[in-house]
């Protein structure tokens, strides 16, 4: 079995406490590294503008290039934010700039006094220049009649279509990147029987692509997802870029995905959704409404729905295939326990077919915690059995949502193979069995694991592995201590176990994820979702930590090359 290891590293900088002293250069290099433009105004405030890499040591003239949109994916020109942007310097150890940086017009050539390791001084300028983006990449690409997504492989350049269906006349809907512009026309007739070119031109005129549009179906590694394939989508603020609740909001975060739609829930009202791709905002989902406690989806794109319920109350599931389309009711049934449930639940498999849905009941402050967990088997589309699962002799108990509860999922579509959890604290990652004891435990060592919050996870299957994502929601993101993400490899669910963050049956982990809130502590809520495309090729995985306002996600796939 072969895995695929993807980390991106956590960078520990320590901060001895003396006074400054001169360091003494070991060799030649260059003083100033970089230069970044910060935001002072608007709805982007203290969030980075604009970033210029240096690398001539004599450079004397510092343009730092300005995105002629921000958000990227907007048409808000960022001119007006020039006047008044935030400067700051890297430097080496006992080089310095004078006067000091602040706030800077960069419509205007800003002088200073540079001094290097050496005591050798120099005029330099800081300027800026709104640039157009370079991006030329194509997104998506959907013939409309017959009905077919294209499988975009972005190394090769190379869209397939998985048809035995004439296209020789077809159109086309496509999503390139933002201010680009593509050629031909895909919404005019092409014929793709035979291979065709789109050329894609970045917004700056001068970037392009071409892309190859074949009738194909690309080969598959054997196992899981390709590890070179691994690509970071998007990581951004939610509330400035696409108006979601600040983190001082009481709000249940849930996420689904269908076709190319990212879903966001705040369990207080109608969902909205992005493009899964870009982060775009596009719509709110019709016919919503504010019984939707939280959302979650399975591994074809179908969005399950539903309310939040206490003791003896109706539990609800709605279900619906697209975001254009109102949900209807898919299941309810009493909820015979004595806790509330509804603000975690999560699903593996087909919901059309066979699947497994498992709802957390929650805690209740002030009188228990909880460690149950209802079990709903899904045969044909259609639910055949609930079963309530008591989990307490594994040893996890979590308090209410929507911070402490924790979201169980399942290990297979058989419910006899457990299902995967934990909860604060001390943040140990079980395996639970059919029986509701612990069949494997993976703990950690990081001495901040006290500021954690391990109780957003996920699961699903794809090309012939099941994976877990388990995102760490921070308590304390204005004490420095940020989310975290992690995604295990649970066919042989047994194999995770020693340390959480060192354990073979990890696959792919960030534990630097940038955040935007370092304001105080919130609200830790979230979520992590994994979302397979219908097709097969294409993993998705994103994340949600509300406390520390950030919302990302990844994208990798099984094509072999």
């Amino acid at each position: 079995m072969k895995r695929f290891l993807t980390i991106l590293s956590l960078v520990l900088v320590a901060a001895a406490c003396h006074q400054p002293e001169y360091v003494k250069p070991t060799v030649e290099r260059q003083g100033i590294t970089s230069l970044t433009a910060y935001f002072t105004f608007g709805p982007f405030v203290d969030q980075e503008m604009a970033k210029l890499d240096i690398l001539d040591p004599e450079q004397t003239r510092f343009v730092i290039p300005v995105p002629f949109y921000y958000p990227e994916s907007s048409d808000d020109e960022t001119e007006i934010y020039m006047i008044k942007a935030r400067v700051r310097a890297e430097l080496q150890p006992n080089c310095k700039i004078e006067p000091g940086l602040s706030v800077l017009d960069l419509t205007e050539e800003n002088h200073f006094t540079y001094t290097d390791a050496s005591g050798a001084s120099r005029d330099i300028v800081i300027t800026g220049d709104r640039v157009h983006s370079s991006k030329c990449q194509l997104l998506t690409f959907d013939i409309q009649d017959p009905a077919i997504s294209g499988i975009v492989d972005e190394n090769a350049k190379k869209v397939s279509l998985v048809s035995a269906d004439d296209l020789s006349a077809a159109t086309a809907q496509v999503s390139i990147s933002a201010h680009a512009t593509i050629s031909p026309d895909p919404a005019e007739p092409h014929d793709y029987n035979n291979g065709f070119t789109f050329t894609v031109t970045a917004a700056n005129g001068v970037d392009k692509a071409e892309y190859t549009v074949v009738k194909e179906v690309p080969e598959k590694i054997d196992y899981g997802f390709n590890g070179t394939s691994v690509k970071r989508l998007f990581n951004f603020d939610p509330v400035s870029n696409v108006g979601m609740p600040a983190y001082t909001e009481l709000v249940n975060i849930s996420m689904a995905v269908s076709g190319n739609n990212l879903v966001l829930s705040c369990g207080d009202g109608a969902p909205v959704y992005l493009n899964k791709l870009t982060g775009v905002k596009l719509g709110t989902i019709e016919g919503a409404s504010t019984d939707f406690a939280s959302v979650t989806s399975d591994e074809v794109g179908n969005i399950l729905l539903c309310n939040h319920v206490d003791a003896g109350g109706t539990f609800t599931l709605w279900k619906t295939a697209s975001v254009e389309n109102a949900p209807v009711e898919f299941y309810s049934f009493v909820n015979s326990a004595d806790l509330p449930m509804g603000y975690k639940v999560k699903v593996m498999g087909n919901l059309d077919a066979e699947a497994q849905i498992v709802v957390t009941l929650e805690g209740i402050d002030g009188v228990t915690t909880s460690s149950k967990i209802w079990v709903l088997k899904v045969e044909s589309g259609a639910v055949v059995s609930e079963t309530l699962v008591d989990c307490s002799a594994s040893g996890l108990a979590w308090g209410s949502a929507p911070v402490n509860v924790s979201s169980l999922c399942a290990a297979s579509v058989n419910p006899a193979d457990g299902w995967f959890g934990a909860c604060y604290d001390p943040n140990v990652l079980t395996w639970v069995k059919a029986d509701g004891s612990a069949g494997a435990t993976a703990s950690t060592s990081d001495g901040s694991s006290w500021g954690w919050n391990y109780n957003c996870f996920d699961s699903k299957r794809f090309n012939n592995a099941t994976y877990l994502a388990g995102l760490v929601v921070s308590h304390f993101p204005h004490w420095g201590i940020g989310p975290r993400l992690y995604v295990y490899d649970i066919t042989n669910p047994g194999t995770v176990s020693g340390d959480f963050e060192s354990t073979s049956a990890l696959v792919m982990s960030n534990t630097s994820i940038a955040w935007f809130q370092t304001g105080g502590a919130g609200v830790a809520a979230g979520d992590v979702l994994v979302a397979p495309s219908a097709d097969g090729f294409m993993l998705y995985i994103y994340y949600y930590d509300h406390n520390s306002q950030v919302v990302g996600g990844y994208v990798a796939d099984c094509i072999k090359r």
